[in-house]
C-alpha cells in the first residue's frame, strides 16, 4: 500500500483532472480527502483505490474541463457598466489574477493584449471570448462578465456590440482542454434564448448559479 500524501496540484496531475475540480470533489467528498490544517491533503492509496472502482462500473465522474460548475467559481463572475473594451478587459484581468492559478498578473496581462492586437475575440452575437495559454497560469482558470451597456469598440465579427464577455487563460500544456472548453462556452452562448436570459441577470451569485446550470 502507498501511503504517500499528495497535494491537490499532484492528484490533479496524477488522475490528469484540473485542479479546480479537484478541489470542489473534495470540498463535497466526492474524493476521499483530508484536512490538514486548511490544506487538503490526499493519500495516494485511496485514490488509486477510488479511481479503479470507477472504472470498473463505468462511474467515473465526467471530468470534462467544459464543465463550467469546476472552472468557473462565484467569485469570478462580474455585473459591469463599461463603454469601452480595454476597461472590461481591464476588469476582466483584474479579477482572474486573484484566482491562485495565475502565477503572474503582469504576464497574464501583457498574453491577453497580445491576443487581442493579434486578432479581436469578439465572435458575434454581443459576445468577446477573450483567451490565452501562457507560462503565467497553472491551471485553467475562467472569468465572466456581464456588461449593462453596449461596448462598441470591441471589433466583432458581426458588427454587434458586446455586452457578454469570458476571460479564459489556461497553462501552455493545456492545449485539448483549452480547445473544448472555448467551444463549450462558445456553444452555451449561441442559444440566443439562453443569451437573453443571462442578459437580464444583475446579481453576481444567480449568473453563476445560471451558468453553471445551463452547462
Amino acid at each position: 500500500m502507498d501511503d504517500t500524501i499528495l497535494t491537490i496540484e499532484e492528484v490533479a496531475k496524477y488522475i490528469k483532472i484540473s485542479e479546480r475540480t479537484i478541489y470542489d470533489w473534495a470540498q463535497k467528498g466526492d474524493i476521499p480527502a483530508g484536512k490538514l490544517g486548511n490544506v487538503w491533503r490526499f493519500r495516494k492509496s485511496e485514490i488509486d483505490h477510488w479511481v479503479n472502482e470507477r472504472l470498473k462500473s463505468n462511474k467515473l465522474i465526467n471530468s470534462s474541463l467544459s464543465d463550467l460548475k469546476h472552472l468557473l467559481a462565484p467569485e469570478r463572475v462580474l455585473v459591469t457598466n463599461f463603454s469601452t473594451k480595454r476597461d472590461i478587459l481591464t476588469a476582466l484581468i483584474n479579477n482572474i489574477s486573484e484566482a491562485p492559478q495565475v502565477k503572474d498578473r503582469k504576464k497574464l496581462e501583457k498574453a491577453i493584449w497580445d491576443r487581442e492586437n493579434l486578432m479581436s475575440t469578439g465572435i458575434g452575437l454581443s459576445i468577446g471570448i477573450p483567451h490565452i495559454r501562457d507560462n503565467s497560469v497553472r491551471d485553467i482558470v475562467v472569468s465572466a462578465a456581464i456588461n449593462k451597456t453596449d461596448i462598441i469598440d470591441y471589433q466583432t465579427l458581426d458588427d454587434k456590440a458586446v455586452r457578454i464577455v469570458f476571460m479564459v487563460a489556461a497553462a501552455q500544456n493545456q492545449h485539448a482542454e483549452y480547445l473544448k472548453l472555448l467551444s463549450s462556452i462558445s456553444k452555451l452562448l449561441k442559444d440566443e434564448t439562453f443569451r437573453t436570459d443571462l442578459l437580464i441577470q444583475n446579481d453576481p451569485l444567480k449568473i453563476y448559479n445560471y451558468l453553471t446550470k445551463g452547462v
